[in-house]
């Protein structure tokens, strides 16, 4: 049985703002099985907001761990974002979930990966999914030669021109700011 997969998420900061986004599409195999999925999470009122990509069932098992590693390390994202990662790679059921995600709050953005990898991108910039070099290419460029951009701009400007080229990512866009 094929599994369900999808996406293109970015984050960015950009002039003291952080924005996290994603497109709706999840397949399964080369059909298009739903346009409009939410793979946009926000915690703690909003100030951290994450995104997944990846087999879906698997992306919410993290979340809920992600959120159950908020909880014993007070809402430290980044203590609990290595503590996850810690038990993803070492934990038998955890490592085999097939799921990337993102994690931001107003000051850090981090990738977050089955191999144990907690990893701070360079730029500000952060893509995880099928989109993500097309999305990261996009906002690289825009955050150089267009700076007068919001992040927000830039996530959305990122995820259409990601949805332009690469097949598994659509235009049903959810963005959301995090909250200072």
């Amino acid at each position: 049985m094929e599994r369900l997969k999808s996406t293109t998420v970015v984050a960015i900061r950009h002039e003291g703002q952080v924005a996290i986004g994603a497109d709706g599409q999840a397949t399964l195999g080369n059909t298009i099985a739903k346009s409009s999925v939410n793979k946009i999470r926000k915690l703690q009122g909003g100030k951290i907001v994450t995104g997944f990509a990846g087999s879906t069932a698997d992306a919410f098992t993290l979340l809920e761990k992600f959120e159950e590693k908020l909880g014993a390390y007070s809402n430290n994202m980044k203590r609990a974002a290595v503590e996850l990662a810690k038990d993803w790679r070492t934990d038998r059921m955890l490592s085999k979930l097939e799921a990337m995600m993102i994690v931001a709050d107003a000051t850090d953005i981090l990738i977050l990966s089955g191999t144990g990898d907690v990893i701070e991108p360079d730029l500000g910039i952060a893509t995880i999914g099928s989109g993500s070099m097309y999305a990261q290419a996009a906002a690289r460029a825009m955050k150089k030669y267009a700076p007068q951009l919001t992040a927000e701009e830039i996530v959305r400007e990122s995820l259409n021109i990601a949805a332009d080229i690469c097949i598994y990512t659509n235009h049903n866009l959810i963005i959301e700011k995090v909250e200072n």
